[in-house]
């Protein structure tokens, strides 16, 4: 018995980590161009496709939309996994509807953007400073701005290490590690919770770490974004549902403990990246005036 959970772990291992590293790849369609522009003119902003090069020489792509008559701001927003710009479209409208500019970059291996292997921030992380730096010099914001969910939360976290100018950011639903969301994950597919990651099968996420290391030499325990956070003086705004299966709000909590000044929203009825739909106006309400606070004292 002991022999078929050994090979049974490293089954659920090899899977898991393949899958996580190599996601499904969300492609970009007409209609989805047609909403983004459509977005672009209720707003009176100008849509453009942008494109940057990335440390290693990965292409990475996106939509740059720019209100005629903002408040001098700009935000990126960040997907989450299998997902793309698209995705985040919701978010730019709201943010459009306060004056702020957006970018909304596809993360490496997803939409148009180049790159096989997703990394959940070890790569990415550089990757956000790249936009961050793009922005700068093409827009000159007073301010730029994060918002992120779920792997795009923990990615502005994790860019905290490297893109110490924002003035404020916004993460919704992270992981505090890459491990805690293995053990998340095996819970959710498997309806017994995160405990089963921590015994069971153990095994299958160590596995599915060494399959990261030694076949595409990617050290996932880097993937930190409670680490990210210590010692970050950006204003950092944490976003977790009460009923969030996926990645449950104890990630967040964990994230906080590493640092005092990080501010925690538990919207009671939200489940994973809910809240903007099940409190709109509360939601509109905190993030627009944790930006607006923030940007005005910059």
């Amino acid at each position: 018995m002991v022999g078929v959970w050994l090979v049974l772990c490293v089954a659920i291992g090899i899977v898991a980590g393949e899958w996580a590293l190599h996601p499904w790849r969300r492609a970009l369609s007409p209609e989805d161009e047609a909403l983004a522009r459509a977005i672009a003119e209720r707003n009176h902003a100008a849509l453009s496709d942008v494109s940057i090069t990335a440390d290693d020489g990965v292409t990475l792509r996106g939509w740059n939309i720019r209100p005629a008559a903002g408040n001098g701001d700009a935000v990126i927003l960040l997907h989450g996994v299998g997902d793309n710009r698209v995705g985040m479209l919701g978010y730019a409208d709201l943010l459009l509807m306060h004056g702020h500019a957006v970018l909304l970059p596809d993360a490496r291996a997803h939409g148009e953007s180049g790159g096989e292997l997703a990394t959940y921030g070890v790569k990415e992380a550089a990757d956000v400073r790249r936009w961050f730096d793009w922005i700068e010099k093409a827009e000159s914001p007073h301010c730029v701005d994060g918002l992120g969910n779920s792997m795009g939360a923990a990615l502005v976290l994790e860019s905290l290490r490297t893109t110490p100018g924002f003035c404020a950011v916004v993460a919704e639903s992270p992981f505090a590690d890459f491990r805690e969301a293995s053990y998340d994950r095996l819970g959710e597919w498997s309806d017994t919770g995160p405990w089963i990651g921590r015994t069971l099968l153990k095994p299958a996420v160590l596995v599915g770490y060494l399959d990261a290391r030694w076949i595409h030499k990617v050290d996932l325990e880097q993937a930190s974004p409670e680490n990210a956070v210590v010692g970050s003086r950006v204003p950092i705004l944490l976003i977790h549902g009460k009923k969030d299966k996926k990645l449950p709000r104890y990630n967040s909590e964990e994230i906080q403990a590493y640092n005092s000044a990080i501010v925690l929203w538990e919207p009671p009825n939200a489940g994973h990246c809910g809240a903007i739909g099940t409190e709109p106006a509360e939601y509109e309400r905190r993030v627009t005036g944790w930006y607006e606070s923030h940007d005005a004292a910059r």
